[in-house]
């Protein structure tokens, strides 16, 4: 009697053992089916003097939709895919605006802005078609790095997969069955950790030097000429802010110039009576905080011997136009003399130069252009620049369309000649004359592989400085090159100002899977458990007979307790 209910227990248990384990499966349908891994980067997180931009939340765990959803649907758990090519700006405003609830927003980027897309690196900005989607993606970055956003944003990349489906996801949209635990559909996964602050972020500055011809005092005493350029860049997605152009394009020139110079500074007998200074400055975007810390550990007496300080920023766009903007008014006897240098050269290489006066206000801390800092310590400077007006700040900082295929290197070939025969000419003495020092047909003409080169290292590494650390490769990169063209080469480590916070975490990978509705599972569930109990059933039925059968789920009689 015994050993017959021990089996019944076992055959109880067993049952249930089954039936938990189906209870297991269904549970785990969402985790198993996943329909493509993607890498996805997040919308910057950063503050202002306390005051929170960008996103603020990292986490994603929410169902897929569209923009085709019906009117009126709770979006609070839904992530919305939105491919550029088809963005309402102005539904995105007003629904950012008015802060309504979202679940999070995935921006879908053409293939074109990949850093790591490999076709058509070459520049392609004349075609009409990918200049309006130029001017829709720079709006849209505006849009998202001055707003407050409370959930979470990510770009991601159009490929085959993910066109796939974001088709599913508007299919079921159009037909107003948008995903959710009831209906199922996709769900987006990003598992990351909370952001958290940068501490102390750093900025490096990198300097070079190519003395100038000795005379019976010491070469430091000579008059020295400055080139300049800010490396970092800012942007919506600091993974993806390469700033080919801005300022990629300076970058090139500042390398290209050096190695000219370097040239002809090998030779005394070319060596010209004047120093040349390479800085390679950090923090740009924020107000060029890099160059006035660089500006402020130089001594007086060498501040004093710069002659003046060319800054080139943005030269890799532009058709027959570039501007020199300063600080002095054009009548001022150092302009008017760096504006007649500059000019003459440029109509001699067939195209204009205009000069652009911005005056000082010394009490608004925005820097709008790198040469304001050096205005502000009383040194003679210009920018060079394809710009007409100032930028705004984090305005034209490398952001996710300055990309290799929007930058002209004959743009920036024209450029160096430029910078270079105007600083030759004001070296030598050779003002007024058409004598070309940099000529395409002899020694030291400008080298096109080299530009080339430079240019497309540049478009493949982000650069914003808080997630730039003091050894990243790419500033040892810079580092190295100005080494081989320049000497006492040094790099200065300095704190951004406390003005800026930054938060990490600026890359993720997104999961996304592929869900059954939840009638599905209880429809599943219902099923496999009814076969289980038929087949137990049959099987109690055949091999014990049906007595048993019923015996099992029999409740037992009750024992009396025999009180004394």
């Amino acid at each position: 009697m015994g050993s017959r209910k021990a089996r019944e227990r076992e055959m109880l248990d067993s049952v249930c053992s089954m039936i938990a384990l189906v209870f297991f499966f269904v549970t785990c349908v969402e985790l198993c089916d996943a329909a493509t891994v993607v890498d996805v980067y997040r919308l910057i997180q950063y503050d202002i003097s306390g005051a929170p931009f960008g996103s603020r939340l990292a986490k994603l765990n929410h169902h897929a939709g569209s923009l085709h959803f019906p009117a009126g649907a709770d979006l609070s758990r839904t992530v919305l895919m939105i491919p550029v090519r088809d963005l309402n700006i102005t539904f995105l405003q007003d629904y950012i605006a008015q802060r309504q609830p979202l679940g999070g927003l995935l921006f879908l980027l053409p293939q074109m802005f990949s850093f790591e897309n490999k076709d058509d690196m070459r520049s392609n900005h004349q075609n009409q078609g990918n200049d309006l989607l130029k001017n829709v993606m720079a709006e849209l970055e505006q849009l998202l790095i001055h707003a407050n956003v409370p959930y979470p944003v990510y770009f991601a990349f159009e490929d085959d997969d993910i066109d796939a489906v974001l088709a599913d996801v508007k299919r079921t949209d159009a037909i107003g069955q948008p995903a959710t635990a009831t209906t199922g559909g996709f769900k987006l996964v990003v598992s990351v950790p909370e952001p958290k602050k940068l501490i102390s972020p750093t900025i490096t500055n990198i300097q070079g030097w190519l003395p100038g011809l000795k005379t019976d005092g010491d070469a430091s005493q000579l008059p020295t000429i400055a080139i300049v350029a800010s490396y970092d860049t800012f942007g919506a997605a600091p993974a993806l802010s390469v700033g080919s152009d801005s300022n990629g394009s300076g970058i090139v020139a500042l390398l290209e110039i050096a190695r000219l110079f370097s040239l002809l500074y090998s030779n005394p007998k070319t060596r010209g009576r004047y120093n040349l200074l390479f800085g390679l400055t950090s923090g740009g975007p924020y107000n060029y905080n890099g160059t006035q810390k660089w500006l402020r550990s130089f001594d007086q007496r060498l501040r004093e011997s710069i002659d003046y300080a060319i800054c080139l920023n943005s030269i890799g766009s532009w058709d027959n136009e570039l501007w020199i903007h300063v600080s002095k008014p054009a009548e001022n006897v150092y302009i008017k003399q760096i504006f007649e240098d500059f000019s003459n050269v440029a109509e001699g290489l067939g195209f204009k130069v205009g000069l652009k006066h911005k005056k000082i206000n010394i009490s608004n801390p925005r820097v709008a252009w790198e040469h304001e800092q050096f205005s502000r310590l009383r040194v003679t400077a210009a920018t060079l620049s394809e710009l007409f007006t100032a930028p705004e700040l984090l305005e034209s900082t490398g952001g996710l369309v300055d990309s290799r295929h929007f930058v002209n290197e004959t743009a920036i070939i024209r450029s160096v000649k430029l910078v270079a025969e105007s600083l030759a000419r004001h070296i030598y003495g050779y003002q007024g004359n058409n004598i070309q020092i940099f000529a395409d047909d002899g020694s030291l003409a400008v080298n096109p592989s080299y530009i080339q080169s430079w240019l497309d290292f540049l478009s493949r590494t982000p650069r914003v400085a808080p997630f730039l650390s003091k050894n990243d490769p790419f500033v040892m990169a810079l580092k190295k090159e100005l080494e081989d063209h320049t000497h006492e080469v040094n790099v200065q480590h300095e704190v951004l100002d406390g003005m800026f916070t930054f938060y990490d975490l600026t890359k993720a990978r997104l999961a996304i899977y592929q869900v059954a509705s939840v009638t599905f599972d209880l429809l599943l569930l219902l099923a496999l458990g009814s076969y289980l109990i038929v087949l137990f059933s049959f099987l109690v039925i055949t091999t014990r007979g049906l007595d048993d059968l019923i015996s099992i789920f029999r409740r037992p009689p009750s024992r009396k307790v025999k009180t004394a």
